[in-house]
């Protein structure tokens, strides 16, 4: 034998081409694990030395069942370790942790003597595996395939998976689905004639430099199994396979529940949410139906009239907010995913907005201002979310802030986002109220005026117009001294954040 390029070679193939093949199945790896633990628990329950050729996939767990076979076997079985295009002779590294792998403490129970407890577990998982190391060709096909291969006068046996190439499907397709592994195409068998031609396969791909270690009956497969051990090993794969299936039994019944209670959750918000909207709604209707009941008062005198027909007026137009700002919220639940973001430069939108809202700011004598460069790089958003979001903050600056003062927006430049800053010297928030403000119907309680309550839901819209667009807000404010919001859009540099599976609350 010798390392010159041949055929790409595929036991799993080159096991298809006997006269009658053993029937290969989809697995995934747990179920692949199960099969190798039943033919590590027949050997031990039977004490069987076997001489092992294998090629597992990477881990602990895998590494574990043969630690397991020679702690209680002993020196007497004799393990092919085979690689792929790798170098060196001689033993395996050693497990590095004495953790044990999942499901493998019920395994050493079943171990000889009981002396599966634990604190011998871990004793053995410590120490080196005492294999011997075999460098196969580098092979393509070799490389996605896995065996364990069972020699012994009484009992023979071969399990070979091969994971097939995925296929090439649409660029959308393939974003789809990057994620999703196939199943290993695995069979299973105590056909001598199907093992023996696998071991002719490994015979065929083995470097030149390893073929003097091995010994050539250990690639002779020599004898029929027993049907005894064949029926032992039926049963153990049924319990195996019984134990995976109270596992994902297990696993299904966690999982829905976690969901059962992500649902009642979402369900007593719902209902949160449905007792707040009757409240609200309630409390403009109660001032409504009292300024009419006092109307048609036959004493009621002229400015009393007046009051009261001002106050319908007043509570009418917070009904409407209201509703306005329901339908705003509905609207965010049912489209604001579907929307496409779009590059949007500031100075499209913010100068227009702020010159609509000159007149309302000269009327209470504020001095409204505004400092947008030419030269910021556009950010990530939707042009009427933008808008919807400059004007319920330049909205409440004004509302909030008293005859005389002063409101301020700005934006700037911050490392990669553009951040629009939105400043009054108005009443101020206090600190406690800060983390509420963006609470659906959450209104600051200025104890200046009624007027200034608002549907409590203008900071809510804007917080899951942020949230879409990969942007966020903070506030900065003190009692009659003002507030800041300040606005992080990201820009044209960089793509907007991921978003999240769930909307914020």
């Amino acid at each position: 034998m010798n390392d010159s390029p041949r055929q790409d070679l595929s036991l799993y193939h080159l096991a298809l081409g006997v006269e009658a093949p053993p029937q290969p199945l989809p697995l995934n790896p747990a179920t692949l694990l199960s099969l190798v633990r039943s033919q590590i628990d027949l050997l031990i329950e039977q004490q069987i030395a076997a001489t092992f050729w294998v090629k597992l996939p990477p881990g602990k767990i895998w590494r574990a069942e043969l630690v397991r076979y020679q702690f209680s076997i002993g020196a007497s079985a004799t393990i092919y370790n085979c690689q792929v295009g790798e170098r060196g002779i001689g033993k395996s590294k050693e497990i590095e942790n004495s953790n044990p792998p999942k499901g493998l403490q019920p395994s050493f129970s079943q171990s000889r003597n009981n002396q599966g407890q634990w604190r011998n577990v871990q004793e053995e998982l410590i120490s080196p595996l005492h294999d011997i190391r075999v460098q196969l060709l580098s092979q393509r096909q070799l490389r996605r395939e896995y065996f364990l291969i069972v020699l012994s006068p009484q009992f023979c046996s071969l399990i070979l998976a091969h994971r097939p190439i995925k296929k090439r499907q649409n660029q959308i397709l393939r974003k789809v689905n990057t994620k999703k592994t196939l199943p290993l195409l695995t069979m299973t068998t105590t056909e001598g004639q199907v093992i023996q031609r696998v071991l002719s396969g490994i015979k065929q791909v083995t470097s030149a430099e390893f073929s003097a270690i091995i010994k050539p009956a250990d690639l002779i497969c020599s004898s029929v199994s027993e049907p005894t051990l064949i029926n032992h090993l039926l049963a153990k794969q049924l319990q195996r396979q019984d134990e995976i299936s109270r596992q994902h039994k297990t696993a299904r019944i966690a999982k829905m529940q976690q969901q059962n209670q992500k649902l009642r959750q979402k369900d007593q918000l719902k209902d949160k949410y449905l007792s707040n909207v009757c409240q609200e709604m309630r409390t403009p209707l109660t001032h409504m139906k009292t300024a009419l009941s006092l109307l048609n008062s036959p004493t009621l005198k002229p400015p009393q009239r007046q009051r009261y027909l001002q106050m319908l007026n007043t509570q009418c137009d917070r009904q409407s907010t209201l509703i306005t700002g329901l339908l705003d919220m509905v609207d965010l639940e049912h489209n604001l995913e579907k929307t496409t973001l779009e590059l949007v430069n500031l100075t499209d939108v913010v100068p227009g907005i702020v010159s609509t809202y000159q007149p309302l700011a000269k009327e209470k004598g504020i001095t409204l201002a505004y400092t947008v460069s030419t030269e910021l790089p556009p950010v990530w958003c939707v042009v009427s979310r933008l808008r919807q979001i400059v004007i319920n903050l330049l909205h409440n600056s004004i509302k909030f802030t008293p005859n005389g003062g002063q409101v301020w927006v700005k934006a700037h430049v911050r490392g990669d986002h553009v951040q629009l800053e939105f400043r009054d010297t108005g009443i101020g928030i206090a600190e406690s109220e800060i983390p509420k403000i963006f609470d659906c119907f959450y209104r600051v309680r200025s104890g200046v005026s009624e007027d200034l309550g608002g549907a409590g839901l203008g900071l809510t819209i804007v917080k899951r117009l942020l949230w879409r667009c990969g942007g966020s807000i903070y506030v900065k404010s003190k009692l009659d001294e003002g507030s800041t919001f300040t606005v992080q859009l990201v820009t044209a540099r960089d793509t907007p954040k991921a978003i999240a599976t769930e909307q914020p609350t």
